[in-house]
Order: C-alpha cells, then sequence, then structure tokens
C-alpha cells in the first residue's frame, strides 16, 4: 500500500476543513518535491479541479518519477453520441496537453452513470482505444457504492477503481466489495479517508449539517485519546490495515500536512477491532454530496 497524493486543493478551494482556500503554487511546488522525496510517486487529479493539471504539469513537465491518474469530467447527454465520444478524447488530450507528458498512467469515469447510458459503452470503448494506442496504460472508474461496483464488475473488464472508505464509511469493507475488487486483480485507490477533514476536526468546529454525529464522533475520539492515537494516526491506520487497497489519496493545502501525514504514516499504529463500531450507515453523514 502506498500513499497517492490528491490535488483538488490545487486548483480550487475543497474540504470542509479547508479554511486557507487554493493551495499557491509556490506552495504546490514544495508539496510535489518533498513528495518525489520521500517515494510518494503517484498523483491523483481531475479536469474538474480548476487549474490542478495545469499546475502539476507545470511542475512535473514529462517527469518520469511519477504516474498521474486523472478522470473524464461528466456528460450532460441524456444518451452518449459520438459527439460525447469525441468530448472524451479531447479530455485525455486536454489532460495530456496540461499535464505535459506522452501517456497518462491512469484514466478514470467520474461519474459512471455516463456508461450506463443508451449507447454508454461506447465512452468505454474509446478507453480502451486510447489505451491501445498508447496514450493510457490503466483505466477505470471512480465510485461511490457497492452497486455501482456490481454494475461495473459485471459489464466491462477495467484495471483500477477509487473508491470511499473511512473510519465512518465502512460499507465496501462490511459488504466484501473490497475483496470481490482484488479478486479481479483491479487496483483500489481509497479516497475520502478524512471525510474531507471531518475525522481531523474538533467537536467545537463541527459544521451544523454534521451535528447528528457528534455523538459517535467523541465515542470515537474517547477511543483514540483512551489508546494514545492522534485523530491523524487513527484514520490513517484504519485504512492503512486493510489490505486489498492499493493506494491510499490524501489531500494536504500545505507542505507541513503532507510531512504530518508522511509521519504518521509511517508510524506503526496496532490494528483495532473498535473501528467497526463506528461505522455509519447514515448518508447524509458519509456521502459529501448530500452536504
Amino acid at each position: 500500500m502506498k500513499l497517492t497524493l490528491g490535488t483538488a486543493q490545487f486548483g480550487l478551494k475543497y474540504g470542509i476543513s479547508n479554511n486557507d482556500g487554493k493551495t499557491p503554487f509556490e506552495e504546490v511546488y514544495k508539496i510535489i518535491k518533498y513528495a518525489e522525496s520521500v517515494g510518494i510517486n503517484t498523483i491523483d487529479t481531475a479536469p474538474s479541479y480548476g487549474e490542478s493539471e495545469e499546475v502539476i504539469g507545470n511542475i512535473i513537465k514529462n517527469h518520469n518519477s511519477f504516474k498521474v491518474v486523472t478522470k473524464i469530467p461528466p456528460l450532460n447527454s441524456p444518451e452518449i453520441f459520438y459527439k460525447d465520444v469525441n468530448k472524451l478524447e479531447t479530455s485525455v488530450h486536454s489532460s495530456l496537453r496540461k499535464l505535459k507528458c506522452k501517456n497518462i498512467y491512469g484514466v478514470m469515469i467520474h461519474n459512471i452513470s455516463d456508461v450506463f447510458k443508451k449507447n454508454g459503452d461506447r465512452l468505454y470503448y474509446k478507453l480502451l482505444d486510447l489505451k491501445n494506442r498508447g496514450l493510457i496504460n490503466k483505466i477505470g472508474f471512480s465510485v461511490y457504492d457497492s452497486d455501482q461496483i456490481d454494475l461495473l464488475c459485471n459489464s466491462f473488464t477495467f484495471d483500477i477503481i477509487q473508491i470511499p472508505i473511512n473510519v465512518l464509511d465502512q460499507r465496501l469493507l462490511k459488504s466484501g466489495h473490497l475483496r470481490k475488487l482484488k479478486n479481479l486483480g483491479i487496483e483500489i485507490y481509497a479516497r475520502s479517508i478524512f471525510l474531507q477533514g471531518l475525522l481531523l476536526m474538533e467537536i467545537e468546529n463541527l459544521p451544523k449539517n454534521c451535528q447528528t454525529i457528534q455523538q459517535t464522533l467523541l465515542e470515537y475520539h474517547h477511543f483514540l485519546e483512551g489508546n494514545g492515537i492522534s485523530q491523524l494516526d487513527g484514520a490513517l491506520a484504519f485504512v492503512k490495515n486493510i489490505k486489498e487497497i492499493d493506494y491510499i489519496v490524501i489531500g494536504v493545502n500545505n507542505l507541513k500536512q503532507l510531512v504530518e501525514i508522511k509521519k504518521s504514516y509511517d508510524t506503526k499504529t496496532k490494528a483495532n477491532d473498535n473501528y467497526k463500531k463506528f461505522s455509519c450507515g447514515n448518508l447524509d453523514i458519509i456521502d459529501p454530496r448530500r452536504w
């Protein structure tokens, strides 16, 4: 399992706990150079992350040290026409240009409902075509739940997937879908491990729409304190001890945060079955799209 540098903050203000706004270019440069120096060699980005791809490209410039994973923006058409297939290819070429690289390690469909629209398989076959032409190494999808995973596995063969998982959101672990994906040889990227920073916030700073989870978080914090575990160590340890996961996507606003995360990641925090009792099934809490 390895760390992957998430880059939403490099192009826009992202995260419920982000009070600093978009990360300045100079700070992004420091972050990426530090990541390279400590062996973090995978970067996760997307055209929807504002200027993120351009910022990354201006720093790495076809640097072979990094593997970049990006995404195809959602398509608004009610069904998939050839113009939408062309948009997909245009998006990949745009990402290649902005990232200043000759090929992209991984490209994911950001909104999987696109491939299940009428003629949606055209998008999948275009990704295969781009892969066969050497513009992409691996293709896959970004998902939110087990139903989406089942649909995809029953319909397509793919290489990579990005899934949400954290102390509160344990759905895919409990349902066995992580094991299912791993048995298919799919490379798994875990995102939202801090739940946009919610798991690192103090109780008194919780936004109003997250007040209903306050009691669970209080119990979780007491558990961490009782075991001498910091909030950062706890959030990372939970995901780090899931053997099916290949990469953990972590987003940072500044170099200091990345240094702290790397230090925590390298710390051996014992796996604990008590994490199971903090699992939350309330989608209004664990799905940031509902916030």
